[in-house]
């Protein structure tokens, strides 16, 4: 709901893509995916800078456009902060990354599908050529969460594509993160050990559990990080079954896609980009607050410029902080 009714309302139109790119993932994901684009009021796209929003785990894109109770959606805060001038007029996409394991990484899997490709060869060069938007130098992407980490990676590893990113509360730190997740995880699988079953009652749930979509969470992770096209959609868990002790050579190809690893190669080539905004609650419930300062630090003793901010709250709701993050992408992009 606008905050004021006389603010002027962009356009969001409903877009299908359908793109080989994701062909022959192991997770079923269709690879025709819905792509909802805001056009600010006045404008028709042409000319502006091009964001493209990835959400977190248990979201698509779409989620962001659709009504919102007590506060805004994201085009009606877009439409705020333009109109009172807080930020120039952007494009920003918004595509449905979604898959039958809950969520994305935004990575190239042979499990989960090719997700950064879907996004760099699919979802940009469609709405660029559509409205006439974004180009070299002129795109940027945000997101929160598992959109967070998205963002960082795609920074660290296409600085030449992106122009700009936005992190908010993004996974980093995966010794933190997630090697505590794995005991849930097997003590869900003694009681239903084939993976493919499990995953298979959990859609079949007429209510599934909030502890199951973390245990479907680890799933996603296990399929983007260390994939086995052999196992049921892939996923091979990083541990042994009956005494949780991390695999050392699976373990490593889990670290090696954390940004902290990440940006020891990668780190320098963030310098191209005209901004990078990165920011975390300081009670961050998923222990991300210390991965972000460690990439913060990090950061700084390499001399990389960007802005980073803890702020007084948890991982949850959010997404008040698009109010700075937001305008720091435009103008750096207009």
């Amino acid at each position: 709901m606008h905050k004021d009714p006389n603010t002027p309302a962009g356009t969001v139109h409903r877009l299908s893509l359908d793109s080989e790119v994701l062909a022959g993932n192991l997770v079923n994901a269709p690879t025709n995916r819905r792509v909802d684009v805001y056009i600010p009021h006045g404008h028709d796209g042409r000319g502006l800078p091009l964001l493209v929003d990835i959400v977190g785990f248990t979201a698509g894109g779409p989620v962001h456009t659709n009504w919102k109770n007590f506060g805004e959606n994201l085009p009606e805060r877009l439409d705020r902060l333009i109109a009172s001038g807080e930020m120039p007029p952007v494009v920003v996409a918004f595509p449905d990354c979604f898959t039958q394991l809950g969520g994305n990484q935004y990575v190239n899997s042979v499990a989960m599908g090719r997700w950064d490709d879907f996004l760099r060869e699919a979802v940009v060069p469609f709405v660029e050529q559509r409205f006439d938007c974004g180009g070299d130098g002129r795109r940027g992407l945000f997101g929160k969460s598992s959109g967070g980490y998205g963002a960082m990676v795609h920074a660290l590893l296409h600085p030449d594509f992106w122009s700009a990113a936005a992190v908010h509360s993004g996974d980093m730190g995966f010794e933190l993160l997630y090697r505590h997740e794995f005991v849930p995880v097997l003590r869900a699988l003694a009681k239903e050990p084939d993976i493919g079953q499990w995953i298979a009652a959990f859609w079949s749930a007429r209510k599934p559990k909030d502890s199951d979509v973390h245990i479907l969470m680890m799933f996603a992770q296990a399929a983007s990080f260390d994939p086995d096209p052999s196992a049921p959609y892939g996923v091979r868990l990083p541990v042994t079954l009956d005494t949780c002790e991390l695999i050392p050579e699976r373990w490593a190809n889990w670290l090696a896609w954390d940004p902290l690893t990440l940006v020891e190669t990668h780190g320098p080539g963030l310098s191209k980009l005209k901004a990078l905004y990165i920011d975390c609650g300081d009670v961050d419930q998923y222990n991300l607050v210390y991965g972000a300062r460690r990439m913060h630090r990090r950061l700084e003793a390499m001399g990389v410029a960007h802005r980073y901010e803890e702020f007084d709250d948890n991982h949850t709701a959010v997404d008040y902080r698009m109010d700075i993050s937001l305008p720091v992408l435009a103008k750096a992009l207009s």
